[in-house]
């Protein structure tokens, strides 16, 4: 059974506290690992919430400050340590190769795994694949940072009514799934369609057409909200979101379920995030996020 959830790693921004971690999210989509954002302190919180070196298939780095990039040194390590078996593909701006460089080779080590490295230049498609179509889009932040995007293919949904209706059944059914047709009947005549799950992780950006494009339709986004409403200016002077720019974003977008994360230090009330993303005017389901937290992506909605 396939199982697709975000693991938190971590949710502080600038400055780790008692209770959040540096940056460090995991996504499992079916088969694959997907590694975003490994701030200081990830292998370690890896442990923590039960992720394996070898669950990872790739790493998405939005952009390179410390909080959401100095854990690579050690995971890059800790997956030639336990020899995963499989290549592990690294994503990462390309204006930030020199520190993708000394953090890849921060110290002496054996290198068993092949890392393919594969930065990002601007917008686009990084790999395309029978699991999803991995994007990137270009943030509004002080340095150069990019979201992720993975959308699952669409298909269709077999409707046991509709089999039936026109006598299709038994080895039919993969057959009609795989070539189209059985004599008269189309897929379209016993299937309906079924829109693919779309996940998007935007990290630290001003308000700008790259996280409302990366929004668009998700069933999960991940995305966050530095600051409170009240510090609006502080946050575009810092390049980030508040609460409520995120929550509108997703409202905009059609987001299905909202993920806040990456919270200034300043604040102690996490669930003052959850009151002004409600007040922006999101709907949908909202997780105000914490280390160690498993979030499932939503069932398919009905089309």
């Amino acid at each position: 059974m396939s199982l697709r959830e975000f693991v938190v790693l971590g949710t502080a921004s600038q400055v780790p506290t008692r209770h959040r971690n540096h940056n460090g999210y995991l996504l499992r989509w079916d088969g694959e690992g997907i590694l975003f954002d490994p701030g200081e302190g990830t292998q370690r919180q890896m442990l923590r919430a039960g992720v394996a070196a070898h669950d990872i298939n790739r790493i998405c780095i939005t952009h390179f400050h410390g909080d959401h990039s100095l854990g690579l040194a050690g995971v890059v390590q800790r997956i030639n340590l336990d020899q995963v078996p499989h290549p592990v593909t690294a994503h990462y701006p390309a204006s930030g190769q020199v520190f993708f460089d000394r953090l890849r080779y921060a110290t002496a080590y054996r290198e068993t795994v092949r890392l393919r490295e594969q930065p990002v230049s601007g917008d686009g498609v990084l790999a395309e694949g029978p699991p999803y179509l991995l994007e990137a889009r270009r943030l509004s932040h002080p340095v150069e940072s990019f979201g992720y995007r993975i959308t699952e293919p669409d298909g269709r949904r077999m409707v046991p009514g509709l089999l039936a209706r026109h006598g299709v059944k038994g080895p039919d059914v993969g057959r009609i799934q795989r070539e189209g047709r059985l004599g008269a009947v189309t897929l379209d005549d016993v299937s309906v369609p079924r829109p693919g799950q779309r996940f998007a992780f935007v990290m630290d950006t001003r308000l700008c057409s790259g996280a409302e494009e990366l929004a668009e339709g998700c069933d999960l986004l991940v995305i966050e909200s530095t600051f409170l409403d009240a510090d609006e200016r502080l946050a575009a002077d810092h390049g980030h979101l508040t609460a409520g720019q995120a929550a509108r974003i997703a409202r905009g977008a059609g987001v299905r379920h909202l993920v806040l994360t990456h919270f200034s230090q300043r604040y102690n009330d996490p669930g003052e995030f959850e009151r002004q993303a409600r007040a922006a005017g999101f709907e949908g389901e909202l997780t105000i996020a914490a280390d160690l937290a498993r979030i499932p992506v939503p069932k398919r909605a009905d089309p």
